[in-house]
């Protein structure tokens, strides 16, 4: 069983690989998060993970959790593109924001770019979600476009990662 070791010791925040077990869970995580962007949104525009198959996707793409022990409080769903890793999906449970979980799992992301000489990551949000473009900003990432997509307003960021040289 997983114990969470005390902050800045080793790996604090118990990040491991999602299992298909997971699946409802990150669900259930991903209403919560997202979910209060609703009124922000246009009427019958809701944000993708509230509807995504986490099944499907812990079988098809990368997915890293933040156990708490018994309860994940965040996750980041990674794509390998040919020259780009899109980081499709990323959510913090609200009842564990503020701790630090979404820049791990951002950094992890980025640790995973540079193990596999990937030279940058891509993402999007929408535009009304101006606290994660915030984080987003303040962490390196840089706008490269912007577009109306079926009804969503959509930030596009890219990230260049340097790779570690021997």
């Amino acid at each position: 069983m997983h114990h969470d070791p005390a902050p800045n010791v080793g790996m604090p925040l118990g990040i491991r690989a999602a299992t298909p077990e997971d699946a409802s869970a990150l669900a259930e995580l991903a209403r919560a998060a997202y979910s209060v962007y609703l009124p922000r949104l246009p009427v019958g525009v809701r944000p993708a993970p509230l509807d995504a198959d986490y099944a499907a996707t812990v079988h098809r793409d990368e997915v890293w959790v933040v156990d708490r022990g018994r309860r994940i409080s965040g996750f980041v769903v990674l794509v390998r593109q040919p020259d780009h890793l899109l980081l499709e999906n990323i959510a913090v449970h609200p009842d564990f924001q503020g701790q630090g979980i979404g820049g791990a799992l951002l950094s992890l992301a980025e640790e995973q770019a540079v193990s596999r000489g990937i030279p940058s990551i891509r993402l999007y949000t929408h535009a009304v979600m101006v606290e994660n473009q915030r984080l987003y900003e303040h962490l390196g990432y840089v706008v490269t476009a912007r577009t109306t997509e079926g009804g969503f307003d959509r930030v596009f960021y890219e990230k260049q990662i340097r790779a570690i040289t021997p």
